[in-house]
């Protein structure tokens, strides 16, 4: 069989990522995804009941014990001749670091939303980071099976809050308990669900009927359908228009209803989005002399950036995996691209493709596809490699850390063994390390939340064998000085240290002491996000 073009494999290709609040249903969603492109024959469930099986998307130990996402996974297959590069995400904000970052990665968003909830503060966080990066996002929402609020009212909150047209790709048929299927608004087609098993680890078997045939009328009862018939009038009535090219351009968003646990509107919503989802496209970099460029992906030869590294994913080699999303060109096993940031060659060897911890030896890859390769020290986060040279994708955003702690290994002979983990750890940005100005060797740990300190604990007890103690600091906020830190006016209360990059930052115990050191420090600039 003959290889596609740069062209065909582009046009089959997918790339997108998944975001949500904590405990909408965005893993289940990713699961399901497996389900229905027949890789794998089970289901498996986020929460659930002792036994259960884990998700795929969560290979990480800590992420099965507590139920949770905690780092972003990465996974290729195909949907029905679609080749579906999925970036699961985690939802917790603790970890909006891991997830911006992934975005980045991304072509589209799959926006889950949970109709009991609706749209909450992550979901809001992550929707204004895809509408800044102009990444079109589809609406997910989840868990119609369950007691939640009126469609019409989720509809206007997705509108209201998060200042973008919706348009109702279908409508349910019931809610709650009596959800049982679907309305294709398009082809005015009822599409009704049957449960095949329990929990939603297999398919569910469909059965469609034109909206006013006599079988529809005798499904459904005669209330629900009497105000299925008036709320479909008033979308038709008073409700938005709908064009991808609006959807692409990030004007509207698409909005599905549907059930992730039972697989109720599962299979539509896929086809839908193999469907509206954007192909690999040009990605804006810029030259060395900081004009900007944009990167085509048919005609620029191979280039690609890190966004993620992780570590330990494959226990029995201890090694670290650097995720490359890539750009442009067809990309070859063994192939030979220059690391810009390091200035030198580096052979692209032993490349994988992934589902969740599974790893497949890749012999090529297409723009939008991510692979992961082994990461023997060379690759850092935001890192752009090419076979050219001569430009650098924009940067990946860091966000300044809210809380501070030392760390210290109970038990002092591990000492070896907590420094590789916290290297690595704090490689991946998971954690970050800060270095005092004023006592050489002193360490400051930072973290965006709490959480992320329990996973580096728990990640240096289950990876490294090292056992820690944590001491929290009073230092509540912080930002990086930009300018001459030899004039800088430091506070008596907070304390000035370096990050990875040697770059100054200062920590204060409250936003008092900030705002005071701002205004003390005309000449200089203290920022929260560095771009």
């Amino acid at each position: 069989m003959n290889e596609p073009t740069l062209e065909e494999a582009l046009a089959k290709r997918r790339t997108f990522a998944i975001i949500s609040h904590p405990d909408a249903g965005k893993t289940t969603l990713t699961e399901k995804l497996l389900l229905y492109s027949c890789m794998i024959q089970t289901a498996g469930m986020v929460k659930g009941r002792n036994g259960r099986k884990a998700a795929t998307s969560d290979w990480m130990a800590m992420e099965q014990e507590r139920r949770i996402s905690i780092t972003s996974s990465a996974m290729q297959f195909t949907y029905k001749d679609t080749i579906i590069n999925v970036l699961d995400t985690p939802g917790h904000e603790d970890f909006s670091e891991d997830t911006y970052r992934t975005l980045t990665a991304a072509d589209c968003a799959i926006m889950v939303i949970d109709a009991s909830k609706g749209v909450e503060k992550q979901t809001r966080k992550l929707f204004e980071v895809c509408r800044f990066r102009k990444i079109p996002v589809l609406t997910f929402i989840n868990k119609m099976d369950m007691p939640g609020r009126e469609p019409l009212d989720l509809m206007n909150e997705v509108e209201n809050v998060l200042q973008i047209h919706s348009y109702a790709m279908n409508w349910p048929i019931g809610t709650g308990r009596d959800f049982q299927g679907v309305v294709d608004r398009e082809n005015k087609e009822c599409i009704f669900f049957t449960k095949t098993s329990h929990g939603g680890s297999q398919k569910a078997d469909i059965t469609r009927y034109p909206l006013q045939s006599a079988e529809t009328k005798t499904r459904i009862p005669e209330h629900i359908y009497t105000q299925l018939q008036d709320e479909l009038d008033l979308l038709e009535l008073a409700g938005n228009t709908f064009s991808r090219e609006e959807f692409l351009a990030g004007k509207v968003t698409p909005v599905f209803f549907a059930s992730a646990l039972t697989n109720f509107g599962i299979e539509p919503f896929f086809d839908a989005f193999i469907t509206l989802a954007p192909c690999p496209h040009s990605r804006p970099a810029n030259r060395l002399d900081g004009t900007e460029i944009e990167v085509d992906p048919v005609k620029t030869p191979f280039s690609g950036y890190v966004f993620k590294l992780q570590a330990n994913m494959d226990r029995r080699h201890r090694d670290s995996m650097a995720f490359i999303r890539i750009c442009s060109g067809r990309f070859e096993r063994d192939l030979i691209v220059k690391n810009h940031r390091l200035g030198r060659d580096v052979r692209l060897s032993r490349p994988h493709g992934m589902v969740a911890g599974e790893r497949m030896t890749l012999d090529f890859a297409y723009p939008g596809d991510v692979i992961g390769v082994i990461n023997p020290s060379l690759f850092a986060i935001g890192d752009t490699i090419s076979v050219t040279g001569g430009f650098n994708f924009k940067p990946l955003p860091q966000f300044q850390p809210e809380i501070f702690a030392r760390l210290y290994p109970k038990d002092v002979g591990k000492r070896k063994s907590f420094d590789k983990g916290i290297l690595q750890l704090s490689n991946e940005g998971a954690i970050q390390i800060l270095r005092s100005y004023e006592r050489e060797g002193d360490l400051i740990f930072a973290a965006v939340g709490q959480l992320q300190f329990e996973v580096m604990q728990y990640r240096l007890r289950d990876e490294y064998g090292v056992d820690t103690e944590l001491s929290p600091l009073s230092y509540q906020c912080s930002a990086w000085i930009i300018g001459d830190i030899k004039t800088y006016v430091k506070s008596t209360t907070s304390l000035i240290v370096k990050d990875r990059q040697g770059r100054p930052m200062a920590l204060f115990n409250n936003q008092g002491d900030k705002q005071y050191s701002i205004r003390q420090n005309p000449k200089h600039e203290l920022v929260d996000v560095l771009v």
